[in-house]
């Protein structure tokens, strides 16, 4: 299992959402088919046909708790890991 899809669980498991690495968010997000811009500390996440988009910010290299809530939500909703089985 890679460590893409170890974070991704951990995401969706909401049991550590004050302990997730930045980068892994912003990997997790892209191997979802997110696409990443960037402005000044803002990382923004949209996907063509999800009307959302997502707005992250590090802190101190983890991401924000509030921030994975919202991605949680998002992949919940839009069932982005029905997609994504092997």
């Amino acid at each position: 299992m890679s460590k893409t899809a170890k974070l991704l669980i951990q995401i969706m498991s909401g049991s550590s959402d004050s302990n997730i690495p930045f980068d892994g968010l912003r990997n997790v997000l892209s191997s979802l088919g997110f696409e990443e811009r960037i402005k000044g500390d803002h990382y923004i996440f949209s996907r063509e046909g999800i009307e959302e988009i997502i707005n992250i910010q590090p802190k101190s290299g983890k991401a924000k708790a509030y921030q994975i809530k919202q991605v949680r939500k998002i992949i919940s909703e839009h069932k982005l890991l029905e997609s994504e089985d092997d």
